[in-house]
């Protein structure tokens, strides 16, 4: 997200950080660390999406059991759960 913002692509009323903070706890949600066993899946993953960030958020969906949340279909070339 902050890279988005850094980019212009998007806006926030609040800084990322408190954002993140507000609607995690506001809904239950928690964060997952980026751990060194997803950064190792992202090296041997088939390049069906390139960008990189992205490619992370697979590894860590496929190793923690998680659902993706998002619209790009390119994410279901990797055997995620993909919601939205």
């Amino acid at each position: 997200m902050a890279i988005k913002i850094s980019l212009g692509k998007l806006g926030l009323t609040l800084p990322v950080q408190e954002f993140v903070r507000t609607h995690a706890e506001r809904n239950g949600l928690g964060l997952l660390d980026v751990e060194l066993a997803h950064v190792a899946m992202v090296e041997t993953m088939p390049f069906h999406h390139r960008d990189p960030f992205d490619r992370l958020l697979i590894a860590q969906a496929q190793a923690e059991g998680l659902t993706i949340i998002g619209m790009d279909g390119v994410f279901d070339a990797y055997g995620v759960t993909r919601e939205w």
